[in-house]
């Protein structure tokens, strides 16, 4: 009975002591949706300061190749921000597949806590050492002047300079340019129908067969320099076209009616597009980190 009573006592003690690491990963901070360069869940960026930040690392991704992302956040806890870095790369898989070229410069402003974490393909030039010049002789004066984007501006500038001497693999320009002609896609309802409209005015001056040639080879180049895909191009240029010549022999034009924009295509709406994402690069802990 003895036995029993010591046993039952134990397993009591160890469900408690058990009972605060399963409330503790119970409320771990999220790892927020990888939509673009820059996330700011503190709102401390303006949307013009994202934006800017948004096209430098864009820029430099296209030139380089090595992907780096910021990601401000008011706090990290119960984890420190190591661990939490760690959760966010390990989800964000930022840089690209077997180059491992990915960077995460993240911000926890109200724990006043902030970390470089660097993959594996750049940790022999983002250093340990090199991270934590970067956040203490640059970013740190400037936040604790509450200077947030003048800090990561300058971090991010020091962080691709140092990137730049890294012989890494040139950026996939295939790949590029399909990416942007996913983008180019999302302005081709805009496009035809404003070009389309636009060759009422051209049959007029061209007659109904120029009019609707010079239609389509607008529409065609216009597209072709949004996607950099020649065929797209082509196709959208013969659909211009021949949506051109047949307005042209209907007469008709645009109308609206029930609140859309009709046409050959039926309404349309806005909608969402592009968006960004990691490419498969791999982290194990290289960086460094620091507080103001």
């Amino acid at each position: 009975m003895r036995a029993l009573l010591a046993a039952m006592a134990m397993a009591i003690a160890l469900s408690m002591s058990a009972a605060p690491g399963v409330a503790a990963a119970q409320t771990l901070q999220p790892v927020p949706k990888l939509e673009a360069r820059v996330t700011d869940l503190t709102g401390t960026l303006t949307a013009a300061q994202q934006v800017q930040l948004e096209q430098k690392l864009a820029d430099f991704e296209a030139r380089k190749g090595a992907q780096i992302a910021v990601l401000l956040v008011p706090t990290t806890q119960p984890e420190e921000i190591e661990q939490y870095s760690i959760r966010v790369t390990d989800v964000w898989k930022l840089g690209r597949k077997k180059v491992d070229d990915g960077a995460l410069l993240i911000l926890a402003k109200d724990d006043h806590k902030l970390r470089i974490e660097s993959g594996q393909g750049l940790e022999g030039v983002l250093t340990d050492a090199a991270s934590n010049r970067i956040i203490e002789d640059t970013m740190v004066p400037l936040l604790r002047q509450a200077q947030y984007f003048a800090a990561i501006s300058a971090g991010v500038d020091q962080m691709m300079r140092l990137i730049d001497g890294e012989p890494l693999p040139p950026p996939d320009q295939t790949w590029q340019h399909a990416r942007h002609g996913a983008r180019g896609l999302n302005v081709l309802p805009v496009l035809f129908f404003g070009l389309l409209f636009g060759s009422s005015i051209l049959r007029g001056l061209f007659g109904r067969a120029g009019g609707a040639l010079i239609s389509g080879g607008a529409i065609g180049f216009i597209v072709f320099l949004l996607t950099s895909v020649l065929g797209i191009a082509i196709g959208a240029a013969v659909v211009g076209g021949l949506l051109a010549l047949l307005l042209g022999a209907s007469g008709g034009g645009w109308s609206s009616g029930g609140g859309g924009v009709g046409g050959p295509f039926g309404g349309f709406g806005g909608g969402g597009g592009g968006g960004f994402s990691g490419g498969g690069g791999g982290f194990s802990g290289g960086g460094a980190s620091g507080g103001w």
